[in-house]
């Protein structure tokens, strides 16, 4: 839950609305963009052997700027040699759900690159202007690696801004050759691969006699070589290398790669919020040396600008006068946290967490004073006495504010509490799953609405039905079992969780 719910902090949901004309010229120029859907999509596909596909939901905002940029990225690439392919889906139509969830399809908008008929399938992490996609997608057309055969060649492709990756080989053959083209074709949507048989072309570095995979990068060292050309040292190596021992969130649009790699990485996670233009100079360094005492121990570090990061305090339901603060998130998403924090306190405290003795933060608004409406307010202080303690059968569901599904399922709920105001052994309840924090041992809420039951005995199952008035009350009625439990404890049936249609892909 909690990747993307950091997704949800850093992405904006998004979807494509072709806008039509009543001139042919604007028709013409609408249809570049193929409509695909589940009944033509495996025979168009797979007649391709490379194809842009773009899943949307018409109601997301964003995907209506990125319109007249997808359609006029299509007009170009029709004409490139040979012609690039874009194609749009309809994620949100009921027939074509199957389809997106085949596809991993999560939030909106999300774009593959199909290759050889669909048989091979990558990420879009290119821009989302028109020139932008142009260019990265008549390179993500052409080979995966480039040749470097001068000074000019290598200029073209290692840019100090970005990340590009080169191979120096002393013969373009063997097994760290091959080994090479196979990582580039992976990587490929990642990052910018070239090859050479002479590093004294390469802008940086020394020279080298064997296969070397040499990394450039615009922060920390600058360039690194790797020798080891198995392909899980290899991966593991370009993952870590790519990452800034500290991470900076800012308004700087070139960090936010970066930013994104954080949240997507697998340790623990680290971010001191300040304010840059009063107190960067004070925390900088004294953080770096702490992260820099970290590296490879499993946690990451961000630092950022507490004026622009306001979307991660209202994440945590943290104030921005808690700033300087330093907040540590576990991998299982416990997260820990010291408001206020000086300069000096920040060694003393990562060592104190990494050691065990710091008590987890936990969020939760506060209990309701009044709490008379049909469906109950449960927040995280309340939900041991609410739900497992109460010895009622309880219907609670997690939701989102922002979450469409929700505001469809609400006035159900209603009608179902208002059914069993006469049952004293049935208890309805709602869990704002964005202001409190979900007890994950205990709750796999991956989307939202993600409902549960939890009978008087205790038992916990996920329902999974009808969201009809008649589903929910025949669901209840079929598991309730009115048999007060002596435990507390409760163990999860089923956690599977329902994916969500509307969750949130922020651009940054």
């Amino acid at each position: 839950m909690e990747a993307r719910v950091w997704s949800g902090v850093l992405l904006v949901s998004v979807a494509l609305v072709a806008l039509l004309s009543v001139t042919p010229a604007a028709a013409d120029e609408v249809e570049k963009v193929l409509t695909l859907d589940h009944s033509n999509f495996s025979d168009i596909v797979s007649n391709h052997s490379f194809i842009v596909v773009e899943f949307y939901a018409p109601w997301c905002g964003h995907c209506k700027s990125l319109a007249p940029e997808y359609e006029k990225a299509a007009s170009i690439l029709s004409s490139n040699d040979p012609p690039i392919v874009l194609s749009k889906v309809d994620a949100n139509e009921e027939a074509n759900k199957e389809l997106a969830s085949e596809f991993q399809v999560q939030g909106f908008p999300t774009i593959k690159i199909l290759r050889n008929g669909g048989k091979n399938i990558q990420e879009y992490n290119g821009p989302r202007e028109a020139a932008g996609i142009v260019d990265y997608l008549k390179k993500q057309a052409g080979p995966a690696s480039t040749e470097i055969k001068s000074v000019e060649d290598a200029a073209g492709l290692v840019d100090e801004k970005k990340i590009s990756i080169v191979g120096v080989f002393p013969k373009f053959s063997g097994e760290e050759y091959e080994t090479f083209w196979a990582l580039a074709e992976k990587l490929r949507s990642d990052y910018d691969f070239g090859h050479t048989l002479d590093a004294k072309l390469l802008p940086k570095g020394e020279s080298v006699s064997k296969p070397t995979l040499r990394l450039f990068k615009p922060f920390d060292e600058l360039v690194v070589d790797f020798q080891d050309f198995k392909v899980d040292a290899l991966e593991k190596f370009i993952e870590e290398s790519t990452i800034p021992i500290v991470t900076v969130w800012d308004s700087n649009p070139n960090n936010h790669p970066y930013i994104n790699k954080f949240f997507g990485g697998s340790d623990d996670k680290a971010l001191l919020f300040v304010t840059f233009n009063k107190e960067k100079d004070a925390f900088e360094a004294k953080y770096k040396n702490v992260a820099t005492l970290y590296k490879g121990k499993g946690i990451s570090f961000m630092f950022g600008d507490a004026d622009v990061t306001q979307n991660a305090f209202q994440y945590f339901g943290l104030k921005p006068e808690q700033a300087p603060l330093l907040i540590i998130q576990t991998k299982d998403g416990q997260k820990y946290l010291k408001a206020n924090i000086e300069p000096d306190q920040i060694e003393s405290w990562v060592k104190d967490y990494k050691e065990g003795l710091l008590k987890p933060f936990i969020r939760s608004e506060p209990i309701p004073e009044v709490n008379n409406e049909p469906v109950k307010v449960v927040v995280r202080d309340s939900l041991q006495d609410v739900v497992f303690n109460s010895g009622k059968n309880v219907l609670l569901e997690f939701y989102a504010p922002w979450c469409g599904h929700c505001k469809s399922l609400a006035p159900i709920l209603d009608e179902v509490a208002i059914s069993f105001e006469k049952d004293p052994n049935v208890l309805i309840a709602k869990f704002d799953a964005t202001a409190n924090d979900v007890p994950s041992d205990t709750f796999d809420v991956q989307g939202f609405p993600t409902v549960y039951f939890k009978s008087a005995s205790g038992k916990l199952s996920q329902f999974e039905g009808d969201r009809t008035k008649e589903g929910i009350i025949n669901f209840i009625e079929t598991n309730r079992d009115d048999k007060p439990s002596q435990s507390t404890s409760a163990k999860t049936e089923s956690t599977k969780s329902e994916s969500v249609d509307e969750d949130v892909k922020d651009e940054l």
